[in-house]
């Protein structure tokens, strides 16, 4: 993503999933379930800022056809891995972001309640910076619950 050198000589810049799921299930025991929840959103709206500062994504706006493939690039196969967005929809007030291959649905069992925190939030912080307002986001399906894809509804609150 950035045009620095690795962070790490020998291992890369890449994690395990599993170590991924270990942070964030220590820390909803360490704090619960709720107050985990808020932390890993906004950790990752802070990361999604910054890839959308990185990719020069500010204020372009979703009709942008440059943004999918972009996020595709960055967060996706090619890029951290963090999810893959398929697309993004706009009507009024509300912006949908369907994704797969969330980190944070991985390794889950269908029927799992297990919620989007860290890639929510991650989504959410692009669509911010690229739109220039201010949302709220919720994981309205779920491919652990029957869904074709984890979807984040955005309201716009500003």
């Amino acid at each position: 993503m950035s045009n620095t050198s690795q962070m790490r000589n020998e291992l890369g810049d890449f994690s395990s999933i599993v170590c991924f799921k270990a942070v964030v299930v220590g820390t909803e025991e360490a704090l619960g379930e709720k107050a985990a929840a808020i932390a890993l959103i906004s950790a990752g709206r802070n990361r999604g800022k910054q890839v959308a500062e990185q990719l020069g994504l500010e204020g372009k706006g979703l009709a942008n056809a440059e943004i999918i493939p972009m996020l595709q690039a960055a967060l996706g196969k090619d890029g951290t891995k963090l999810c893959i967005i398929d697309k993004i929809v706009e009507s009024g007030e509300t912006i949908l972001a369907y994704c797969r291959e969330t980190i944070c649905s991985a390794g889950e069992p269908q029927g799992s309640p297990r919620k989007l925190t860290f890639t929510l939030g991650a989504v959410q912080g692009v669509l911010e910076k690229v739109t220039g307002k201010r949302l709220r986001g919720k994981q309205t399906e779920s491919v652990l619950r029957g869904g074709s894809h984890d979807v984040i509804e955005f309201e716009v609150l500003a």
